[in-house]
């Protein structure tokens, strides 16, 4: 069958996420055939970069010989079983692992990043209340932070077009300001623009830590926000403001775990303390020794965790928030399931996404490829059009100026004419590519980049 008998028979079948199906109409959906890793491919044989992993799931490209292999295994050994009651392998020594890399244990499984932070708030709501502090309902999160779209999810964040429709149905929380360095003072740098925004959710903690269960962070990037960047001093100043406060705080990790951001996990780039408990200064070429168990108390994780290969979501925490489900009375358990939870099959591809990484030295890798590509980048940081060019590992991101309502879509369009699949988040363009890109992939990344800021109609000015 052609592309346009499957562009035909999706429109006329599926309701395809985050779309108005109605533009359908002038932007059909992309009829993918099959996957070589960066590449997608479409019915008639016409290749296309995976400019944005998928939406940022992909982290060693499709169809991973060894990814499949260690699926077709599990294949052959059980594909499903309840975990309440029952355990395996592959869950088993998933926990392990993700409990020796973060520091924090005991993982609880779901099936994608919003069921994640679900658990995450339900866990901290509930861990307060077993611990007679049933006052602490409360939660904050960031300006412009996005934790997903259920409800418990979307009551955190902070996206109008995702959460305006559905506000009468969420409960209120608090937004602190956003360490955004964007939205810093001319002259002011990151970092003191980090310290400003600390301190308004210092302000805020101060007058309502009785009553507040957890502050919830995406750790360094903020990507719905059009992977706003951010020091990382925050987050070291909001977890002592945790501390202080007796607040929990819950790392998203969601889109920017397994070495996204040039760290296998982004909290592992908060410094550490250094002599008499002073911070390392970052830029000295000290990306501290911390570890997420150092930054957080709850860890969310899913996208990249299964490489892309299967819905999988993780949620660990401190020893103590799991000691105070354990007891005697059912009530106090932690009482929440997915029916797919802790999926072997999911857990294999996981597994198997971690022996790539550990085994292959890909962080390494990776930032001798960040180098390369930011500096293949110059021409599109310097384009009079670009604003705030940033990069952080494996993400590269900078405002057009004078975008228009619909510049995401026409720069969507134009980019898959030119090989490219890019999905811009407002007026932000971005690169968020599989850590299998070579040298050609990069070129043709930063030609076509360069080639559509010249092209692409502004439109009219956003407010």
């Amino acid at each position: 069958m052609s592309n346009r008998d499957w562009i035909e028979r999706s429109r006329a079948a599926l309701w395809h996420p985050c779309t108005q199906m109605k533009q359908m109409e002038a932007t059909p959906p992309l009829p993918i055939a099959r996957g070589e890793g960066p590449w997608l491919i479409d019915y008639e044989g016409r290749r296309y970069l995976d400019a944005i992993s998928s939406w940022w799931v992909n982290l060693f490209g499709h169809c991973h010989p060894r990814i499949n292999a260690a699926l077709r295994d599990q294949l052959e050994r059980i594909e499903h079983v309840i975990l309440a009651g029952g355990t395996h392998a592959p869950v088993v020594e998933l926990s392990e692992r993700l409990a020796r890399l973060t520091g924090l244990s005991h993982a609880f499984y779901g099936s994608d990043g919003a069921s994640a932070t679900e658990i995450a708030l339900k866990m901290s709501f509930h861990y307060w209340r077993n611990s007679g502090r049933p006052q602490k309902t409360g939660f904050v999160s960031l300006q412009n932070g996005y934790h997903g779209e259920t409800l418990g999810a979307l009551s955190v964040t902070d996206v109008a077009i995702f959460k305006d429709t559905y506000a009468p149905l969420l409960r209120q929380t608090h937004q602190a300001m956003s360490p955004d360095w964007r939205l810093a003072e001319p002259g002011e740098t990151a970092e003191a623009y980090a310290l400003r925004a600390a301190a308004d959710l210092e302000r805020y903690l101060a007058e309502h830590a009785e009553t507040t269960a957890a502050l919830i962070v995406e750790p360094l990037v903020q990507g719905a926000a059009g992977m706003a960047m951010y020091h990382p001093v925050y987050l070291q100043q909001a977890r002592a403001l945790c501390d202080r406060y007796q607040v929990h705080l819950i790392a998203d990790e969601i889109a920017v775990g397994f070495g996204r951001t040039g760290t296998l996990f982004a909290c592992e780039q908060a410094p550490s303390p250094g002599p008499a408990g002073h911070p390392l200064a970052v830029g000295e070429g000290n990306i501290a020794a911390t570890r997420v168990a150092d930054i957080a108390d709850i860890v969310c994780l899913s996208k990249g965790i299964t490489g892309g290969y299967l819905p999988l979501s993780a949620v660990l925490c401190r020893d103590a928030i799991y000691a105070a489900f354990y007891h005697d009375d059912s009530a106090r358990g932690f009482l929440h399931s997915h029916s797919y939870t802790g999926n072997p099959l999911a857990c294999r591809a996981a597994l198997a996404v971690l022996d790539l990484i550990e085994g292959g030295k890909v962080i390494e890798a990776n930032r001798d490829k960040a180098a390369r590509f930011t500096a293949l980048l110059a021409e599109v940081a310097a384009h009079p059009r670009v604003a705030h060019f940033r990069q952080a590992g494996m993400i590269w991101a900078f405002d057009v100026k004078g975008a228009g309502p619909g510049f995401a879509r026409a720069w969507h369009a134009q980019a898959l004419e030119l090989g490219v699949f890019m999905r811009p988040i407002g007026h932000s363009a971005y690169f968020m590519p599989p850590y299998v890109i070579g040298e050609g992939e990069m070129q043709l990344m930063a030609r076509v980049a360069a080639k559509l800021l010249d092209t692409v109609q502004a439109g009219p000015a956003l407010a």
